[in-house]
């Protein structure tokens, strides 16, 4: 490192109570390598003072420069001809017919979370609905992706009930429905909590908003809430793994408050409905810095700032303090000159603060100005185009052995019973009955079933809405495991009737300096890239989070999918449940009883061995035409995708959401265990009123020979009130108790 003593030459005086020097600690503490800070000081062409200090540190934090990812992230495919916005503004943006566009984005809460769960979540909510709705889009549904550590680990109960309160304390104040999600449990995440928080908005596509800046002398504008203390330096220690003191760092972790985002929200929209806006960027990760470096460096000019004019809520607020401050709804828009007036009266009107705080200027730089001095004077493009970019070294994962010992099952009953207990499987009512889903009354289908469906307001049409991910399947295999993610997010699109039209994803994962790590990553990258070209299933928007890990101990890879479609007529949509009894039960794609990582295995038997099942893309695009085609010629009435715990789980989960039993039939060429509870992929059940029709059906597809039929199979008849597994009888009303009563038992008091 550049061996210096540099004072803080721009800062006056009178606002220092002492000069601080740049020692090799500072530039520590900022998260910098000696490597980097001498890059700073190349790109500045002398050393910076403090509040630039900073400022670079949290630009080229992973949270922000993604400088360990980039490189691997430019191999998934972004573009269809529906996609209206790739990724690198606030969300993507896709078609959806009749001018509409949606626009959605999901993002990673999880060292705040794990540090103050309540506020943690909460602001990652806040957070990612700003994302959305800074687009010119009013959000519709919110969803979450949520991987805690074993329930009985030290404060795991007490960080679940945190950041399920903070969830829906946040969502359902600013009034925009929790629609759905999913909950696992691994021991991988007692020390560090995954909170994905998701958002999609819909709007007009000729109302969209972006983030670039234009119009030199055009005003930069402050609105929202005042700025306070909390939050300084959350993106830098999002970029950082834990450690014992980690609880020291609360301070970084913001305050949100609901109710603003609300008012925010509304007038937000309410000027967007006029001509005055020229770009705008919601001030997350970083503040003022990211969004004001945002928005000058993606329209190629400057900004110049003037700090006195920012609003603050506590007294002598430096600069350095003003500029990372990562505080809550607030917003940063340049408008079109003259419109100030007419902008501040619709933010005075709903009680939020508004002022003008600088403009946009020719050339490259960020200037900062306070109380009459230039205190930070950077140029734009190290900050944003040329931060860091590494290719850092990766290995693959090794593959795993095939199972050759699979133990027997005494008892096929018993292990769905105990599957449907299980945390990962269990019934996750405790949770979503703390969120507001019906909010807006858009919501069609409540949380519990394959995919949330919301109206789009007005219309016939409606958005279908899922978050996948297997974690155990990418550590055994990442590339299996990425193509899997991104597989059941496209089946449970189709499995409610939707055609699947992009992803977003949050990419979770340990510390990238590590090969094996790096090579989780990799592979992942590889499997969804692969997925998204063949599904057709681009990714539009995403969001990286590394470093998960405590005392050198990482997560599980955990790239979480997010995946919307669309549904041309919501009176056409499907659900899991069986809907009648005497109806035909079908499972469409082949099985070949892999129990490799399978629930099963470990749930039942304690093994977390063998490869995850393998992805047949092919398979997929088959299975997924077949049941689309079949919705759309009313001839199947329940549909279901077979994920965790293999077919038994399916059934029973369709049974319970209808409260009607079934008859199955064993399958004779497969040992039990893999047939009830293998996790082989591109499967769904189907159920048929009148299996004639489907014959016929059959019958026309000159596509389909005998061995496709064969992938299309008869395994059962609905009714009563059990599910009869061959000769195994279980009372429907105790899978429904196991199933139940498991999460609100397991979560009885706190640690």
């Amino acid at each position: 490192m550049t061996n210096v003593t540099r004072f803080d030459l721009h800062a006056p005086l009178r606002y220092r109570p002492r000069m601080t020097q740049i020692t090799p600690q500072i530039v520590a503490e900022h998260g910098f390598t000696p490597e980097e800070y001498d890059r700073v000081v190349a790109s500045m062409g002398r050393v910076p003072n403090l509040l630039e200090l900073g400022i670079f540190s949290v630009m080229w934090s992973e949270h922000c420069s993604y400088k360990s990812s980039r490189i691997h992230l430019a191999k998934l495919p972004i573009k269809a001809p529906w996609v209206i916005c790739g990724p690198g503004e606030n969300a993507g943006v896709i078609d959806i017919g009749d001018g509409d566009a949606a626009i959605f984005k999901m993002e990673s809460h999880n060292h705040p979370s794990f540090i103050e769960p309540y506020q943690g979540a909460a602001t990652g909510v806040g957070g990612i609905l700003r994302d959305v709705f800074t687009m010119g889009a009013r959000p519709v549904a919110n969803m979450n992706a949520l991987r805690f550590g074993e329930i009985d680990a030290p404060k795991m109960k007490h960080l679940i009930k945190g950041v399920v309160a903070g969830i829906g304390g946040y969502g359902n104040c600013v009034g925009v429905p929790t629609v759905g999600g999913e909950t696992n449990f691994h021991k991988a995440y007692n020390g560090n909590i995954i909170v994905n928080a998701m958002t999609v908005g819909v709007a007009k596509q000729d109302k969209i908003f972006y983030s670039a800046a234009a119009g030199i002398g055009n005003p930069v504008v402050y609105v929202g809430s005042k700025t306070g203390r909390d939050g300084i330096h959350g993106a830098t220690m999002a970029s950082a793994e834990f450690d014992d003191a980690s609880a020291d760092k609360r301070p970084t972790v913001q305050v949100g408050d609901p109710f603003t985002e609300k008012l925010l929200i509304e007038a937000c929209l309410e000027l967007m409905a006029s001509d005055a806006i020229v770009a705008i960027q919601d001030m997350g990760a970083a503040g003022l810095t990211s969004s004001s470096v945002e928005m000058a460096s993606k329209g190629g000019v400057g900004l110049r700032l003037d700090l006195d004019k920012v609003p603050v809520r506590e007294e002598r607020m430096t600069p350095y303090e003003m500029m990372l401050s990562e505080s809550q709804e607030r917003m940063l828009m340049v408008l079109k000159p003259g419109r100030e007036a007419f902008a501040e009266s619709i933010f005075r009107k709903w009680e939020l603060d508004f002022a003008v705080i600088g403009e946009v200027v020719a050339g490259g730089n960020l200037t900062l100005t306070f109380h009459g001095d230039i205190v930070g004077d950077i140029p734009l493009a190290p900050l944003a185009d040329a931060a860091p970019k590494y290719d850092r070294p990766w290995v693959p994962t090794p593959k795993r052995a095939p199972l050759t010992d699979v133990p027997e099952s005494t008892d096929i009953g018993a292990d769905l019973l105990k599957l449907m207990a299980s945390p990962d499987l269990c019934s996750k009512r405790w949770i979503w009955e703390q969120y507001d889903h019906m909010v807006g009354a858009d919501t069609m289908q409540r949380p519990g079933g394959d995919a949330a469906v919301v109206r789009v307001h007005g219309t016939k049409k409606a958005l279908a809405i899922t978050t996948d991910c297997t974690p155990r399947y990418c550590f055994a295999d990442p590339v299996e495991g990425g193509k899997q993610a991104v597989a059941e997010a496209w089946r449970n699109l189709i499995a409610v009737g939707a055609k699947p039209l992009a992803i977003t994803d949050c990419m979770n994962f340990g510390a990238p300096t590590r090969p094996e790590i790096m090579g989780q990553f990799v592979g992942c990258i590889e499997g969804m890239a692969e997925a998204c070209r063949v599904l057709d299933f681009p990714v539009v928007s995403g969001n990286v989070s590394l470093y998960n890990e405590t005392n050198g101990v990482g997560i599980l890879p955990t790239p979480a999918i997010g995946g919307v479609g669309v549904i041309a007529d919501y009176d056409q949509q499907a659900s899991i449940a069986f809907k009648a009894a005497e109806e035909a039960i079908y499972l469409v794609g082949e099985s070949a009883g892999h129990l490799g990582q399978s629930l099963w295995l470990r749930e039942c038997h304690a093994r977390e061995q063998g490869p995850p099942p393998p992805v047949d893309l092919g398979s997929e695009l088959w299975s997924g035409w077949v049941v689309r085609e079949l919705l759309e010629a009313g001839i199947a009435s329940a549909v279901h995708d077979v994920s965790d715990g293999g077919l038994a789980v399916a059934l029973t989960e369709m049974a319970l959401a209808g409260d009607i039993g079934a008859r199955v039939s064993a399958r004779h060429d497969l040992i039990p265990e893999g047939w009830w509870f293998g996790e082989d992929q591109a499967r769904f059940v189907i159920t048929v009123p009148d299996p004639a029709a489907l014959e016929s059906w059959a019958s026309r597809q000159d596509t389909l020979d005998g061995a496709q039929l064969d992938r299309l199979r008869r395994i059962g008849t609905t009714g009563g009130d059990t599910l009869t597994l061959a000769s195994v009888i279980i009372p429907l009303a105790d899978l429904r108790a196991a199933h139940e009563g498991a999460l609100p038992a397991m979560l009885k008091g706190e640690l």
